[in-house]
């Protein structure tokens, strides 16, 4: 085999449409364009998010409050499952996940008041309710702030 003998894999190719060489092509006269319009003419674009005029999406839409895009969310773990540990267990993300609780702890661990707790734990979390914590502590458990 010499060099100019290579050739690309059949079907691996394709040749590109010539647009505007006449009728019998099917891509002539207007070339695909249609008839007139803005996107018939030569640099005829039409800008992300416009509507013809019409009033866009990103401005109909009401603006209300403030949304802090630095926020780092806490993931959410109610009382209820820190049944799931023996007595004096120690409760941080890294035991939770391991139980299966949770899938993943990316910024810190809230603990929130849903259900009741009767095991005496410590718990290490970011951030407790008042009500979670106070649930803890009656059931003789404590409520560690990491």
């Amino acid at each position: 085999m010499e060099l100019h003998e290579l050739a690309p894999v059949m079907g691996s190719t394709h040749v590109g449409k010539r647009k505007g060489r006449g009728t019998a092509t099917g891509n002539g006269k207007t070339a695909g364009r249609g008839h007139k319009g803005q996107k018939a003419r030569s640099g005829g674009k039409v800008r992300i998010g416009f509507e013809g005029g019409q009033m866009p999406l990103a401005r109909r839409i009401p603006k209300r409050g403030f949304n802090n895009i630095y926020a780092k969310p806490l993931t959410a773990v109610n009382v209820a499952v820190l049944n799931a540990f023996e007595d004096g267990a120690t409760v941080d993300a890294a035991a939770l996940i391991e139980k299966g609780i949770i899938h993943e702890c990316k910024y810190g661990l809230k603990v929130i008041a849903n259900g009741t707790v009767t095991k005496k734990v410590t718990v290490k979390a970011a951030a407790f309710s008042a009500s979670a914590k106070e649930k803890i502590e009656q059931a003789g458990g404590k409520a560690e702030v990491v």
